[in-house]
């Protein structure tokens, strides 16, 4: 017999953009120069149950609450249900990429912010699967991510308009 818990559908806690509190979240920024060229490249963090970003900001560096390129301008909400242990097991894949990227050098292309997020979500094994990497994380947040609010909508997105413009109009008058 299933019980009435169970039955229920799980209540996710609320987002809070104010705070930037995305509990059971992927969340996104833009890395200046970088995304404004190759928008859909940009700065990853993962979320504690609680909310608290987490993010590998650099050598030996995990921050708390502190993204690298600033406030989050996209986030993608995870549900804990698909990690074995719910809250808990979510908040103990995190925790652990932590630990091992704090003992780690950042490296652009191959071990970076991408890659903490991806070996928090195969530590916890998120949706039966322990084969999460940047490639897959990166499209993932492109096509799914929602953006936090409209200005986050702008940031992510101007700076490319803007570069694209310049580049239209030098090859239309050069």
């Amino acid at each position: 017999m299933v019980s009435s818990d169970e039955s229920l559908p799980q209540r996710l806690p609320p987002i809070d953009r104010a705070l930037d509190r995305y509990p059971y979240c992927i969340v996104w920024t833009p890395i200046p120069v970088l995304t404004w060229i190759f928008p859909f490249i940009g700065h990853m963090g993962i979320c504690m149950s609680n909310g608290v970003i987490r993010d590998f900001a650099g050598p030996y560096l995990v921050t708390e609450d502190n993204m690298a390129f600033g406030r989050p301008t996209r986030y993608l909400r995870l549900n804990p249900k698909n990690v074995d242990g719910g809250s808990s097991a979510w908040d103990e894949g995190v925790s652990k990429a932590s630990v091992l990227y704090g003992t780690r050098m950042h490296n652009i292309f191959c071990d970076n912010c991408h890659s903490h997020v991806a070996t928090a979500l195969c530590n916890m094994h998120y949706e039966n699967r322990t084969s999460w990497n940047m490639i897959i994380l990166c499209f993932w947040m492109f096509v799914c991510g929602k953006y936090v609010n409209v200005c986050g909508f702008v940031k992510s997105w101007l700076p490319f308009l803007i570069f694209i413009s310049i580049v239209v109009l030098m090859a239309v008058y050069f």
